[in-house]
């Protein structure tokens, strides 16, 4: 039985969502102040990340369809990939040989995640 992966809150850095945000990033830096409320943990401050948010090990990496994901870059490497894994198609492989990959993968039956 595979369990789903957790769901958990966006975690924003201190002061994200005030008046102005352009001053505050969104991405998440660790608040260091002494009188920081949200390294203090009070709950109107919003969630911080920890090791209690981790996902389950059975479905840490998987893709949310559920396959365990393989990244390929040429057709050797699709050669490789195990039964059972989802195909994504690199980035920087360009149309003709994305088209022979993708080729090649229904041939073997594999899910491509990004056709």
């Amino acid at each position: 039985m595979v369990v789903a992966k957790k769901k958990h809150p966006k975690f924003f850095r201190q002061n994200y969502g005030r008046t102005d945000m352009k001053r505050v990033a969104k991405g998440w830096k660790r608040p260091r102040g002494h009188d920081n409320k949200k390294r203090a943990k009070h709950s109107f401050a919003g969630a911080e990340p920890n090791i209690g948010w981790r996902n389950a090990s059975a479905v840490r990496d998987l893709h949310p369809s559920g396959f365990s994901e393989a990244l390929v870059r040429n057709l050797k490497e699709l050669d490789r990939v195990q039964p059972g894994k989802a195909v994504r198609i690199a980035a920087g492989v360009g149309r003709m040989k994305r088209n022979m990959i993708i080729a090649k993968a229904k041939e073997l039956n594999f899910k491509i995640l990004n056709e």
